[in-house]
């Protein structure tokens, strides 16, 4: 039996209720916390499937009424947890349109707009970035992807320069390849070497300073001593404090040992947009790869990740997917699977042309150096209490802070960072999450979303302080607060939005 097609009047009803429901959802705070757990979310969502489906506003209807109560203020202003940026509006509206124009943007012939809209975004990126010109961009789901596909086009090539043929022979009898990065890379630059075939034994983790920067001398004497194809990786924003190793160094390094060098800068290489801070990411030019997030900062909705590479023949030889039915060239455009590992995807061009048409370059100068500019005034105010200590040097959006008193030995400083978090939690103003750093707790302040004002900030500081004091005068006998955020934020939807 065919598929039952909408009457015209019901999708535009559908469409309608939708656009009512978001206009609601721009006028409402969204709680930051879950309203409910995970047994009675599943009890909202695991409901029968019926034999013959339903009609599709109510199922809208249904579907907001499950997920209200599971989602997280991600976009709002007491949002710290972790470095996620906001969704701009104008990102939105146009990935509601990608959805409703439902193209495919895998080739040029699928969706000449689509194909077009990267080629465009391409340029304006490399623009943006410093990066050559001649560098190629593949549109992928976020920063681990894009650290896949650029590691990807590393480990070819650096294969293919001694001699190795990985499309034909495999990974199976390949010369070792080794892969020298800092002890503090982030976690999902391990995961993608993993994707892609490396283990321990290919890795060579270079020790770091106190702020999450590789040791540039130990490096070196490192890849002296080593023989065969090399990957180094660096990093352009460490996770917890944004430090930047020394690219220009290790670039000279890297390529002084026959060496291809990626660059990991999901969120710090848009440093390089903000004159004053430009010092932190000279030389990242000369890398052959970079990985970037389009959420973290540039407030695209997900998913949007950038691969940059510099050598387009390279990437495009790690990623070109071939078939008879498929055009291998295109007189008109580029094909974006040259690009990435997919075939079938969203045209993600769209909404990315949208935000950085609507931020322009001063807009997006402005947005970096106004988080940034914060995260220094957040890290100044929590300075002056005598309990905090900041953990790093403040570089660039990201503060990472530990509490204590000066009689307390690290377990005890661990348990009243712990219970300070959840105190800022449990007042449903703030979201945030401690960290594991160097065998100790700490609290992590990620400024990439909405921003805090300088009120904001005295706010949060006297919130921490008064924190410090009820923790001081609490007795907790587990080593954590007895207060919790509670069961108290359904978010109803009001008549006006009734389907």
């Amino acid at each position: 039996m065919a598929m039952q097609k909408l009457h015209p009047d019901d999708t535009a009803s559908l469409y309608e209720a939708v656009a009512r429901y978001a206009k609601y959802g721009c006028d409402a705070e969204r709680p930051l916390h879950p309203s409910r757990n995970a047994e009675q979310l599943r009890a909202a969502f695991a409901v029968d499937l019926s034999k013959s489906g339903r009609p599709p506003l109510d199922v809208i209807h249904d579907l907001i009424a499950a997920a209200e109560p599971g989602l997280v203020g991600s976009t709002r202003e007491g949002f710290l947890a972790w470095v996620i940026g906001g969704s701009h509006p104008a990102g939105i509206a146009a990935d509601w349109l990608t959805a409703l124009w439902g193209q495919n943007a895998g080739i040029y012939q699928a969706s000449p707009a689509a194909a077009v809209a990267e080629e465009a975004v391409e340029r304006w990126l490399l623009d943006l970035l410093g990066l050559p010109a001649s560098a190629s961009i593949g549109l992928v789901t976020g920063a681990t992807m894009a650290g896949f596909v650029c590691l990807a086009a590393a480990r070819n090539e650096v294969l293919r320069r001694v001699g190795y043929d990985l499309p034909q022979h495999g990974l199976a009898r390949a010369p070792k390849t080794t892969v020298f990065l800092g002890a503090e890379a982030h976690s999902t630059i391990f995961a993608a070497l993993r994707y892609l075939g490396f283990g321990e034994a290919n890795f060579r983790r270079i020790p770091a300073d106190r702020n999450g920067r590789l040791d540039t001398a130990r490096l070196e004497s490192a890849m002296k001593g080593a023989d065969g194809p090399a990957i180094v990786i660096a990093q352009a924003g460490h996770i917890n404090t944004g430090a930047f190793d020394s690219l220009s160094e290790i670039a000279d390094i890297a390529h002084r040992h026959g060496a291809w060098l990626h660059i990991d800068g999901a969120f710090g290489l848009w440093a390089r947009t903000v004159p004053e801070l430009s010092h932190l990411v000279h030389g990242a030019e000369l890398a052959d790869s970079w990985s970037v997030d389009g959420h973290k900062w540039l407030q695209v909705p997900y998913d949007c990740g950038f691969a940059i590479v510099a050598d387009r023949d390279a990437h495009r030889r790690a990623m070109d997917i071939t078939a008879g039915y498929l055009p291998s060239e295109s007189t008109d455009g580029r094909n974006p699977n040259h690009f990435g590992p997919e075939l079938s995807r969203r045209a993600r061009g769209f909404a990315v042309w949208a935000v950085l048409q609507t931020l322009g370059r001063d807009g997006i100068t402005n947005m970096v150096r106004a988080h940034c500019s914060t995260a220094r005034d957040l890290a100044s105010e929590l300075s002056a209490l005598p309990e905090a200590r900041i953990e790093h040097d403040v570089v660039l959006n990201q503060v990472t802070a530990s509490f204590g008193l000066a009689e307390d030995d690290q377990t005890g400083r661990d348990r009243l960072t712990q219970r300070v978090c959840d105190e800022l939690n449990a007042t449903n103003r703030y979201f945030l999450k401690t960290a594991d750093w160097r065998n100790h707790t700490v609290l992590r302040f990620s400024l990439s979303g909405a921003q805090l004002d300088s009120q904001s900030v005295k706010d949060l500081v006297r919130e921490i302080k008064t924190a410090i004091d009820r923790c001081r005068a609490v007795h907790v006998s587990d080593g954590r607060s007895k207060r919790s955020f509670s069961d108290t934020w359904p978010l109803p939807l009001p008549a006006h939005v009734a389907f």
